[in-house]
């Protein structure tokens, strides 16, 4: 499937919560912690706020290197995600929402204080996409 950009690009302000994430969470690839982050924020059922995203951090990686084994799997989700939210499915609407969820799931990462570990993450992004019970982690 063609991927919805060639190269992912990040604000600034999205590269200094990734700096905190992969701090708190000794994850050190960007490319991993942008995937639970767009991860995370698909899981929302409300579509990301229509806002400008600059790109003007230096952080910028290949859609195969962001993707990885699952790039495909990712590209068809916001697909999917598209076509319920009412948006289009072209490559520029795709493009679009894929930076809106990234930036937005990076936030959402970033702002949660319970999130003190690579298994804080894992917990937390299986409760948003509720495929776990939160009675199940205690």
């Amino acid at each position: 499937m063609e991927p919805p950009v060639d190269r992912v690009r990040i604000s600034q302000s999205a590269k200094d919560q990734l700096i905190k994430l992969k701090r708190v969470t000794k994850i050190d690839q960007w490319n991993i912690l942008c995937r639970w982050a767009f991860c995370r924020s698909l899981a929302e059922p409300a579509p990301p706020s229509p806002v400008a995203v600059p790109t003007d951090s230096n952080v910028e990686m290949t859609w195969q290197v962001f993707g990885g084994a699952i790039g495909d799997s990712l590209a068809i989700a916001l697909k999917q995600r598209c076509y319920e939210d009412g948006f289009d499915t072209d490559r520029e609407a795709l493009a679009t929402q894929f930076r809106l969820h990234l930036h937005r799931g990076i936030g959402y990462l970033a702002a949660d204080s319970s999130i003190k570990s690579s298994e804080n993450l894992i917990i937390t992004v299986l409760k948003s996409t509720e495929i776990i019970q939160y009675e199940d982690l205690t």
